[in-house]
């Protein structure tokens, strides 16, 4: 939501239900606790995640290891290759990052441990025949800076590649843990062109339009749709009960 604010949606992946969604200031540890904490009480012992699949924020991991302890986590590998895309040009005249390039965008590729060991490998190689332009400074001269890494974002992506790099292949391990969240990806999506189709609406107006486009997200049948409006109905009135004079 642009500077306003954010809208986090906790999705099931496996059986495609979008559970828990909220408004909060900003994508932090409070935010993603708080709504965690509250989905927990919802879910029954019997249906708490076995994983998640997520980007490999601070904030998000800290949240889910707090309310549901050390499940498994797959880190999104589209999220990877996206920023391994923007820090690595597929036209770089620097020959070291189009091969590092090639080599990051097999990750998302790999089908079990061999090829993860192969695809390891070729990172080692990269760095014995590469690596010294990880350390490699520029000293500055009438600058705020004395030095920096010349080429930091080759840097960058090396350390994505290589620094926490077991939550990329937690997928192996179980079939219902996907390798991405694409399916969180294509709801976001969808939701971004109905705003598109609705430009004129204030902020609060789309934060409404949001949460009742998830929860119709969620009614399946005519049965549903029934259970939603009685739940409705007796909301409406029970705030109209408080409000009476």
């Amino acid at each position: 939501m642009h500077r306003k604010g954010v809208i986090l949606n906790h999705r099931d992946i496996a059986n495609k239900e979008n559970l828990w969604w909220s408004s909060h200031p900003s994508e932090s540890y409070y935010a993603y606790h708080k709504d965690l904490l509250k989905l927990s009480t919802l879910l029954s012992k019997n249906h708490l995640p076995i994983g998640t699949v997520s980007g490999w924020k601070g904030s998000t991991v800290s949240a889910i290891t707090s309310n549901f302890g050390k499940i498994p986590y797959q880190r999104c590998l589209i999220h990877i290759l996206r920023s391994v895309k923007t820090l690595l040009p597929k036209k770089s005249p620097i020959i070291a990052t189009r091969k590092l390039r090639q080599i990051a965008l097999k990750i998302i590729h790999l089908k079990d441990e061999i090829e993860i060991w192969r695809w390891q490998e070729k990172l080692i190689d990269w760095k014995i025949e590469h690596g010294k332009l990880l350390t490699t400074k520029t000293i500055g001269k009438n600058t705020k800076k004395e030095w920096w890494y010349t080429h930091g974002n080759l840097r960058r992506a090396w350390r994505l590649l290589t620094k926490d790099h077991d939550p990329f292949f937690t997928y192996l391990n179980s079939e219902l843990i996907p390798k991405s969240n694409n399916s969180l990806e294509g709801v976001n999506s969808q939701l971004k062109q109905k705003l598109g189709d609705h430009i004129g609406m204030k902020y609060q107006q789309q934060i409404v339009f949001i949460f009742w486009y998830f929860t119709f997200s969620r009614v399946k049948n005519i049965s549903d749709l029934k259970k939603l409006w009685a739940g409705w109905k007796k909301l409406y009135n029970s705030k109209n009960t408080l409000n009476y004079p």
